[in-house]
């Protein structure tokens, strides 16, 4: 059973495509888990409407910013904003207004 669906916007496929190829499995395993777990170790909240798909590949702490979308009654969409790696241990305050924004265009858009 999956408790939501992910879908990427336009800045998470680019993040991604600049990625290796085994980074990228690793964080679309972590996604495909966290679709059917809920695990907090692989997502969780960072502030109001934003969320955080957290995997780590290497060394790097790879995160992928997200929301939800559950205007369709059939299927709840997290989706992907965009991503980076994450140098510290707090996320910056610059990428999560990022998302806010990616978040209100793809709103405005729908």
């Amino acid at each position: 059973m999956r408790f939501f669906e992910t879908e990427f916007l336009e800045d998470a496929e680019d993040f991604l495509s600049r990625l290796n190829e085994k980074a990228v499995r690793k964080i679309i395993y972590n996604i495909d888990l966290a679709e059917q777990t809920n695990d907090p170790k692989l997502f969780k909240k960072l502030q109001e409407e934003i969320w955080e798909f957290r995997t780590r590949y290497a060394g790097l702490q790879v995160r992928l910013l997200a929301f939800w979308d559950s205007t369709d009654i059939k299927t709840t969409l997290f989706i992907a904003t965009h991503g980076f790696i994450k140098k510290v241990d707090k996320v910056p305050a610059r990428e999560i207004e990022r998302a806010k924004k990616l978040r209100d265009k793809y709103f405005g858009n729908k």
